[in-house]
């Protein structure tokens, strides 16, 4: 992380993004620093969406963004980006379609977790900071996650949705597409089994 105990996010105009500057979390913003750290470590990406009115996103950066445990758990094992949909509302569009193909609801935060090549593999929205409600926990997610990103790969790699673009993304998430049923019914299975790690 930069010195001074604030992240990559100090210097970013959206004052969304600057909230997030002191967070323990060694943040990056969207873009080119950020996805070739994923490359050059081999780690997946955790992209993080939210906006400064939304409730449940200030919930979860209180309840693990701020939580020093939670915090080294993301900067270990991930390339943690954090994005603000009022100012990125294509990547919002993008990703919000995504989770719905995942069989998941959208919304905010939006979490999704990423090859280093940008295939979204699994996501969700507001994840507790413990099991909670037969919600798992944030801490929970993130080693079901990695684990299966070190141990499945090639389960990862199999049902890793392909980027997408804000075009494809609207047709894949109209009634009926053959890519949203197929898309939907292969991370379907991928969810069921890193959930179950």
């Amino acid at each position: 992380m930069p010195p001074g105990n604030r992240n990559r996010l100090a210097g970013e105009a959206s004052p969304y993004l600057q909230q997030h500057a002191s967070n323990p979390v060694d943040w990056y913003p969207w873009g080119d620093e950020a996805l070739a750290k994923a490359r050059s470590d081999d780690k997946p990406i955790l992209l993080s969406i939210g906006y400064s009115a939304c409730h449940w996103c200030h919930v979860m950066e209180r309840e693990s963004f701020e939580n020093d445990d939670i915090a080294r758990q993301m900067n270990e094992g991930f390339v943690s980006v954090k994005v603000d949909r009022e100012e990125r509302p294509d990547l919002d569009h993008i990703y919000q379609v995504v989770v719905q193909l995942m069989g998941r609801s959208g919304g905010w935060p939006l979490t999704v977790f990423l090859t280093p090549e940008q295939r979204p593999f699994f996501g969700g929205t507001y994840f507790p900071p413990v099991d909670r409600h037969g919600m798992p926990s944030f801490p929970t997610i993130l080693r079901a996650v990695l684990d299966a990103y070190r141990a499945k790969r090639a389960d990862v790699e199999l049902h890793a949705q392909e980027p997408i673009s804000s075009s494809d993304a609207a047709r894949s998430s109209s009634p009926g597409s053959t890519s949203a049923t197929a898309g939907s019914a292969r991370v379907r299975s991928f969810r069921t089994q890193c959930a179950s790690t």
